[in-house]
């Protein structure tokens, strides 16, 4: 397969200006393109340069006038509906010129892909209009913004987390757990620089959990995938390591780049290259005809779209976050009466003051036994006949007598 060469770009320095004077922003760029605004960022900064198609529509939108740079807007946005596997306003970094094979093999799933791309296209839009600014759209109140970014994110998460654990079930609850988490802290959500980021860690991590493990519910396999070429692709990404399964499917099936796989892996960036090129190997010594990334980026989308994965309805998903939230604080002020409860119960019932403890009895030895009574002595006897005789009855016998 033959490449051609590079579309020339214009100075890093330059590419700002040209931008600024269509009044595009940085928003509106990566919008157009399918990037995150930090990408853009670094293509005008120097850092980094787009590649293969990214670069030759980032140059047409440099150089071409403002009406032709927004007559463009509608047929990229085609392209990024057909290329969009993960959910975020990050999309899938430059790839090079398909070939006639892989485009023939993914045209099954590129309609749907594209019919999706255009249902989120304005909630991205609005998404990324607002990032441009630190004030919070008017427009729409909380749960309107959140069921904008359910719509946006939550089908392709579905796929993705199915792709994670091998399991419908398991994906559907991890994406709903994780929205659900994403509404009980909704302001901290709303304000993040990449919220279907937020979310898509919070899903990664618990469809990931080792715990799932212990559930009677997941100790059985899911029946597989029908096709054949797809079991056997993802049985390869099951015997992967979760974490080198993660980070395969974010660089490789979302699209985010090294930089961004690894900070949303806690890797760093050589350690989340060497997971990407270990597990590509892995698969690549299974399957040989997925060797070339752009080959297993296509069959991870098309492996993910074949399976009828639908999420639940953003209000339902809303309602028990609610739910699950007064459970939980319900919860904790019975747990904390009843801490009170038993805190009030011990200090009544503890002693106020110190008593000594009682020795152990001890056993005497060395005294003399104890007489028992016997017969009166002589002397006795006498003693006792004078106490008799001067018995005095009455109340004068309290009387003392003087001598």
């Amino acid at each position: 397969m033959t490449q051609s060469p590079a579309t020339p770009l214009p100075a890093a320095e330059e590419r700002r200006r040209l931008r600024e004077e269509r009044s595009l922003t940085q928003a509106d760029v990566a919008v157009r393109l399918g990037v995150s605004r930090a990408t853009v960022r670094s293509w005008e900064t120097g850092r980094a340069n787009p590649r293969g198609r990214k670069r030759e529509a980032y140059a047409r939108l440099l150089t071409a006038g403002p009406a032709r740079a927004g007559a463009e807007v509608s047929a990229r946005q085609e392209d990024i509906g057909s290329e969009l596997v993960g959910a975020g306003t990050r999309a899938a970094p430059a790839r090079e010129t398909r070939s006639d094979d892989l485009g023939k093999r993914s045209a099954r799933t590129g309609g749907r892909s594209v019919r999706a791309g255009k249902r989120v296209t304005g909630a991205r839009e609005r998404i990324a209009r607002d990032a441009d600014s630190d004030l919070p759209d008017a427009s729409l109140t909380p749960a309107q913004a959140f069921d904008a970014l359910y719509a946006f994110c939550a089908p392709a998460l579905v796929r993705q987390a199915y792709l994670l654990t091998g399991r419908r079930e398991l994906a559907r609850e991890s994406v709903e757990r994780a929205f659900q988490q994403a509404w009980y802290r909704w302001p901290e959500v709303a304000v993040d620089r990449d919220p279907a980021g937020w979310v898509r860690a919070t899903a990664y991590e618990y469809a990931l959990s080792p715990w799932h493990r212990l559930r009677p519910r997941y100790r059985h396999p899911e029946a597989p995938p029908a096709g054949a070429d797809d079991r056997a692709l993802l049985d390869v990404l099951l015997e992967l390591p979760p974490v080198y399964r993660r980070t395969l499917l974010l660089y490789d099936g979302v699209g985010l780049g090294l930089p961004e796989t690894a900070a949303e892996t806690e890797a760093s960036t050589p350690a989340a290259a060497n997971r990407v090129l270990h597990a590509r190997e892995a698969v690549a010594a299974r399957l040989p005809e997925l060797a070339s990334p752009e080959a297993l980026h296509w069959r991870l989308a098309e492996l993910a779209s074949a399976e009828r994965l639908r999420a639940a309805k953003p209000r339902t998903v809303r309602w028990y976050g609610e739910r699950r939230a007064q459970q939980w604080t319900r919860a904790a002020i019975a747990f904390t009466v009843l801490l009170i409860g038993v805190t009030a119960l011990t200090l009544d019932t503890a002693p106020d003051h110190y008593e000594a403890p009682l020795s152990p009895p001890e056993t005497i030895h060395g005294l003399p036994p104890r007489a028992a009574p016997g017969p009166l002595s002589a002397a006795e006897l006498r003693l006792r006949a004078r106490l008799r005789s001067q018995e005095v009855s009455g109340p004068e016998r309290m009387i003392p007598e003087i001598r």
